[in-house]
């Protein structure tokens, strides 16, 4: 018995020393992508509770340059593959954002949740907006980085691993996108 508390104690530790070393690492990228992984900077995606396996292609496509933002490509550029594995799933455990006080305009909710099913945002992001495996959370994202992201997909300057987000996006008009990350944005 007691060797089982010992060896317990020495998991506990070891699994402790592991964690440290993750969130000492994850400081330069949380201090954009926010402390808890809900951002605060303008244009900046929260990355709480993220799903890992999309985290890790797109660090993937940082590291490799098939997505281009400077500071992201400079910050994944020396990472290896365990890196990649090791921050996404870390992401995973930051908490999700929560939704602003501010309920959103009830009339502008229910049109904007229109939209949702209209363009069947639920049949790959999932009817909570939480995402699966290498699909996006995008509840409670920052409403200006929704825009900035689907007019991205839309004019086809942001190129994902797949096509599938542009091909959506080719026939959303721009207020509609608008009123789309509004929903998102506040979605509860």
């Amino acid at each position: 018995m007691r060797l089982f508390a010992v060896i317990a104690l020495l998991l506990v530790a070891t699994s402790s020393l592991q964690a440290e070393p993750i969130a000492e690492r994850a400081a330069p990228c949380l201090a954009c992508h926010g402390e808890a992984g809900t951002s605060e900077m303008e244009n900046i995606p929260s990355l709480g509770a993220q799903q890992p396996a999309y985290s890790l292609i797109q660090l993937f496509m940082f590291r490799e340059k098939l997505r281009r933002f400077e500071p992201m490509n400079e910050m994944a550029k020396d990472f290896s593959d365990d890196d990649l594995r090791l921050f996404s799933d870390f992401l995973a455990t930051l908490p999700k954002p929560k939704p602003p006080a501010e309920a959103g305009e009830p009339a502008r909710m229910a049109s904007a949740r229109i939209l949702t099913q209209q363009f069947r945002c639920d049949s790959c992001h999932n009817a909570d907006f939480a995402g699966r495996d290498n699909i996006p959370r995008i509840a409670n994202q920052r409403e200006d980085y929704l825009v900035k992201t689907l007019r991205e997909y839309k004019d086809n300057s942001r190129h994902g691993y797949d096509a599938t987000m542009a091909d959506v996006m080719q026939s959303v008009t721009d207020p509609q996108i608008v009123e789309l990350a509004y929903f998102l944005a506040r979605v509860r």
